[in-house]
C-alpha cells in the first residue's frame, strides 16, 4: 500500500472508469453562482467602520512634489483622513525589486506614496480615505499641491544616450538590466550563410483588461495585532508576506482571502503601491480600509507589457536549414521594476524563448531593459512568448520566402525532431519532450491548405487579398525555484493540498492554487474525484484563504494544474490508501483487495459493493472505540509537491491563421484560426480548449487593437474603452482547437499547463498571415498593433 502509483494503476490512461474524471469535459463547479450574480468580490465584502481610499495621481510623468496642502480636503464631508508618503513611511518599508540571479540588475527604492517626486503619470500620490468612494474623491478634488515639471526620459531608444534625462541619479543610468546569452560562433555562421534576412519587430505596449478592476480591503485589528486583507489577487501566500515584510508584521499575524476574482491575466499577480498603501492606512488606523481601481485608474497603474523593439537577423543555407540567429531586443519598463518578480523577466524570457522551436548551433541574443516616466511594465500573459515568437517566425518566414521554400516545408525541415528529447537549446533551456512535428501534422490535418491556397490565387484575380501565416511556439510553464527562488524572491515553486473526508463521506480539497475564472476550481475537483475515488459532486474544493489552505505559489505561468493539481492527487491517493486500510480493519479483508468507485467500498476484483464511504466515516467520527486501538484513523492527508528535474515544464504547439486585407482601408478581417496545443495530459478538454482560445483572442487583441498610447510629455492617451480597443466576439474568427499530449515525467498526472499557449502564438500566426496576403504587392507589416494605418503606409498609399 505504500508503493508509488503508476499511471496506469490509478486509471489516469483510462476514461472507461466509473470515476475517472481525467480527460473529461465536465462543468466548472462555479458556473452557476457566477451566472446567477451570487459571486463575492473584494468589493462585495462590506465590514463595520469602513473607509475608502482615493488617490490623487500625478498628472505629469515627472515631476518633483513641493508641497501638499489637505486643509481644504479634511473640510469635506466625510473625509476622515489624507495621508502623503511622509505619512505611510511611519509604517511601512519600502522595497526594492531586483533578482539576484538577474547579474546586474538595478531599480530604485519605492514606497506605496513617492517622498518627493512623482515618476509617472498616474502614479499614486496623496491618498484621502472618508466614508464613502463618492467622499474620499470629493477630497482629492479638494487637495492643493504644487508641482514642479521635471523633464521625462521616454525613448526606449535614447534611454542611455548620454545627454538623457536619469530618471533615479543614485542608479547613474537609466539601464535596469542587460543580458547576452551566447552560443556557437555566430559569426562564422552568417559569413558562410547562403542567405541572411534581417527585420525589425515592435511591439506596442498593452495591458490586461480585467472586468474586475484591482481591489483590496485591508482591515487591521489592534487588539490581536492582526491583519486580514481581501484581495482580488492571483497569490494569496506571497502577498501575505508581502504585507507582512512591508508592515514589520509575523506572517502569521497577516491573512490574504481571495474570493471570487473577475480576470487577472497576470495583471493581479504583482505589488501595486497604492494597494500596498491600503494595508499601510489600515493599519495606522486600526479600521478597514477598502480600494478598488476604476477603470481610468486601471489603465494608468496596472501593469502594462509588451513595449520592444527587436532587431533579428536568421542565417539559413541553400536547403533551408537555419545556422544561427542573431537577436538584438530593447524594452522599456516604465520608472521602477515591480516588485517582487521585477519587470525584467519579459526581456530575459524574450532570451530564453527565441528560436525555441528549432534545431540550430549558433545563437545570439541580447536584452537590454531601460528605466521611462511611463506606467510600469512588468508580467502579463505568456510573459516575453508573444515577443519571442514573433521574432523567430517572422525569421523564419521571410528566410522561406528569400529562398522560395514553403513556409510549411520550412518548419518542417528544421523543427526539433520528436525523438530527440531530452534537448537543451542554444540559450540553455533544457526540454524534457516535446512534438513539434507531430503537432505540426495534427495540424495539416486540421487545415485545409490545399484548399485555402487555391481560394487565394482565385481572390486575388478579384483583388481580394487573403493570407495564411502559421506560427510554431514553445510555452514555459510549471517553473521550479529556478525562476524566482534562486533570486531571493519569497515566491513559492511548491503548492500544497489537503485532502480530508468528513463523516457522510464527501471530500474536502483545499489547495494553495488559486480560482480567476480559468476553471482551477473545477479540474482540481476532477482531480481529486479520481484519485479518491468519489463521484464530482460529492468533492468540495476550497481556495485562496492563507489561514485555511496549505502554503502555495498561486496561480500564475499555467502552474495551476501541473503543481497544484499533482499535490491534490498526491494527497487523493493517501487518503484512498488510508480509507482502505481503515476499511480492512473493518471488513476483515486484505486493503490492498478493496477500491472505492463512486463513493463506495468494493472488492477490487468483482466490484461487490462492500460499504458506502458514509458508514466508515460514521465508523470512524462517531464510533471510534468499535475500531482497533492502534488503527491509524485521520482521514485527512496532506501533500505538497514541486518540480525537481527540470527548472520548466516546457509545452507546444503551432497556429494557423486565415486572414482577408481590405488594401483600400488597411482592414484586417480574421476568417478562421487553428491551434493545436500539447499540454501534457489534459484533464478537462472543455477547459483546456476555452483557455487555448481565450489566449487566442487576448494574443489577437494585442496585435490588431490594443495600444498604450503616450503623447510626447509622457501623457497616457488611451485611458477609456473609447480610446483603448479590446476585442469583441464580432470580430475574432471561428477557432479550431486540437491536441498532441506528451505528460510529463515528472509528475504523476503528467499535466504541464495550457493558460498562455493561445497568446504566445497568435499574434505571429497573424503578421504571416497578414504578410502572406500582401507579398504580391511587396509589402510587409513587423510593428504590432498592425492598425490599418500601418498597412496603408506599407503599401506606400498613405
Amino acid at each position: 500500500m505504500n508503493d508509488m502509483p503508476t499511471p496506469a494503476s490509478i486509471g489516469l490512461s483510462r476514461e472507461d472508469l466509473p470515476n475517472s474524471y481525467i480527460g473529461r469535459s465536465v462543468p466548472r463547479p462555479n458556473l452557476p453562482k457566477l451566472v446567477q450574480g451570487r459571486a463575492t468580490y473584494t468589493d462585495d465584502v462590506q465590514p463595520p467602520r469602513l473607509v475608502h481610499a482615493a488617490f490623487l495621481r500625478s498628472p505629469y510623468a515627472h515631476a518633483r512634489i513641493l508641497s501638499v496642502d489637505s486643509a481644504a480636503a479634511m473640510q469635506v464631508p466625510g473625509v476622515v483622513r489624507v495621508f502623503t508618503g511622509a505619512d505611510l513611511a511611519k509604517v511601512c518599508d519600502p522595497w526594492v525589486a531586483t533578482l539576484d540571479h538577474l547579474k546586474g540588475m538595478k531599480s530604485a527604492q519605492q514606497h506605496p506614496l513617492p517622498l518627493d517626486r512623482a515618476t509617472w503619470q498616474g502614479e499614486p500620490v496623496v491618498a484621502v480615505v472618508a466614508d464613502s468612494r463618492a467622499a474620499a474623491e470629493d477630497g482629492v478634488a479638494a487637495l492643493a499641491v504644487e508641482w514642479e515639471p521635471l523633464p521625462a526620459q521616454l525613448d526606449i531608444e535614447t534611454a542611455l544616450d548620454p545627454d538623457t534625462v536619469v530618471i533615479h541619479p543614485s542608479l547613474g543610468d537609466n539601464l535596469c538590466f542587460t543580458r547576452t546569452a551566447e552560443k556557437g560562433d555566430v559569426a562564422a555562421a552568417f559569413a558562410a550563410a547562403h542567405r541572411v534576412v534581417e527585420a525589425t519587430f515592435l511591439t506596442g505596449r498593452h495591458t490586461g483588461v480585467t472586468l474586475e478592476g484591482r481591489s483590496i480591503l485591508a482591515d487591521y485589528n489592534k487588539a490581536e495585532g492582526t491583519l486580514t486583507v481581501h484581495h482580488s489577487t492571483q497569490a494569496p501566500h506571497m502577498m501575505q508576506g508581502v504585507f507582512a515584510k512591508q508592515l514589520r508584521m509575523e506572517e502569521g499575524a497577516v491573512r490574504v482571502i481571495c474570493r471570487d476574482v473577475g480576470g487577472s491575466f497576470g495583471i493581479k499577480v504583482h505589488v501595486y503601491p497604492d494597494e500596498v498603501a491600503v494595508a499601510a492606512m489600515a493599519k495606522a488606523m486600526g479600521r478597514p480600509v477598502k480600494f478598488v481601481a476604476d477603470r481610468f485608474e486601471s489603465f494608468v497603474s496596472d501593469i502594462h507589457a509588451r513595449d520592444h523593439r527587436i532587431k533579428g537577423r536568421i542565417a539559413v543555407d541553400a536547403e533551408g536549414k537555419i545556422l544561427a540567429f542573431d537577436i538584438d531586443d530593447r524594452t522599456g519598463i516604465g520608472p521602477y521594476s515591480v516588485y517582487p518578480r521585477t519587470s525584467a523577466i519579459e526581456g530575459n524570457q524574450v532570451v530564453n524563448l527565441c528560436g525555441g522551436p528549432y534545431d540550430f548551433a549558433n545563437y545570439r541574443c541580447t536584452t537590454t531593459v531601460v528605466f521611462q516616466n511611463k506606467t510600469p511594465t512588468c508580467q502579463y500573459r505568456a510573459v516575453g512568448h508573444p515577443i519571442a515568437t514573433t521574432v523567430t517566425e517572422g525569421l523564419v518566414d521571410l528566410a522561406a520566402e528569400a529562398l522560395g521554400i514553403d513556409p510549411i516545408e520550412m518548419r518542417r525541415r528544421n523543427l526539433i525532431r520528436d525523438d530527440a528529447y531530452p534537448y537543451t537549446s542554444p540559450p540553455g533551456m533544457r526540454f524534457e519532450g516535446l512534438s513539434h512535428h507531430a503537432a505540426l501534422a495534427k495540424l495539416l490535418e486540421m487545415v485545409p491548405v490545399e484548399k485555402i491556397r487555391a481560394d487565394q490565387a482565385e481572390q486575388r484575380k478579384k483583388g481580394v487579398h487573403r493570407g495564411l501565416g502559421f506560427a510554431s511556439f514553445i510555452e514555459l510553464t510549471n517553473p521550479s525555484p529556478f525562476m524566482y527562488g534562486i533570486g531571493g524572491a519569497r515566491i513559492s515553486a511548491q503548492d500544497g493540498a489537503t485532502v480530508r473526508m468528513d463523516p457522510d463521506g464527501s471530500i474536502v480539497a483545499l489547495s494553495g492554487v488559486t480560482e480567476q475564472g480559468q476553471g482551477t476550481e473545477g479540474i482540481l475537483r476532477q482531480i481529486v474525484a479520481h484519485g479518491v475515488g468519489v463521484p464530482l459532486e460529492r468533492v468540495k474544493v476550497i481556495t485562496g484563504d492563507t489561514q485555511t489552505t496549505p502554503y502555495g505559489g498561486g496561480t500564475w505561468a499555467c502552474r495551476g494544474a501541473g503543481i497544484g493539481g499533482e499535490a491534490a492527487l498526491q494527497s487523493a491517493i493517501a487518503l484512498k490508501q488510508q480509507i482502505l486500510v481503515v476499511a480492512g480493519a473493518m471488513l476483515q479483508a486484505a486493503p490492498e483487495s478493496l477500491d472505492i468507485v463512486l463513493g463506495q467500498i468494493v472488492d477490487k476484483d468483482t466490484e461487490r459493493e462492500r460499504m458506502p464511504l458514509s458508514e466508515l466515516g460514521r465508523i470512524v467520527y462517531y464510533r471510534g472505540d468499535t475500531l482497533p486501538k492502534d488503527l491509524p484513523r485521520e482521514l485527512v492527508q496532506t501533500r505538497h509537491f514541486i518540480t525537481k528535474d527540470y527548472p520548466f515544464a516546457f509545452t507546444n504547439g503551432i497556429q494557423a491563421s486565415w486572414v482577408e486585407v481590405d488594401t483600400d482601408t488597411g482592414m484586417v478581417k480574421l476568417l478562421e484560426h487553428w491551434c493545436v496545443e500539447d499540454c501534457g495530459r489534459v484533464i478537462n478538454p472543455l477547459l483546456v480548449d476555452e483557455q487555448v482560445r481565450g489566449g487566442i483572442v487576448q494574443g489577437l487583441g494585442g496585435a490588431l487593437y490594443e495600444h498604450c498610447v503616450y503623447d510626447e510629455q509622457g501623457n497616457l492617451l488611451t485611458t477609456t474603452m473609447a480610446d483603448y480597443l479590446v476585442p469583441m466576439s464580432a470580430e475574432m474568427p471561428e477557432m479550431h482547437i486540437g491536441h498532441v499530449e506528451t505528460p510529463t515525467g515528472e509528475s504523476l498526472l503528467g499535466a504541464k499547463g495550457a493558460g498562455e499557449a493561445g497568446t504566445a502564438g497568435a499574434p505571429a500566426a497573424l503578421m504571416n498571415a497578414i504578410n502572406d496576403a500582401l507579398r504580391p504587392l511587396s509589402a510587409r507589416v513587423t510593428e504590432q498593433p498592425f492598425t490599418p494605418a500601418r498597412i496603408l503606409r506599407a503599401l506606400g498609399t498613405v
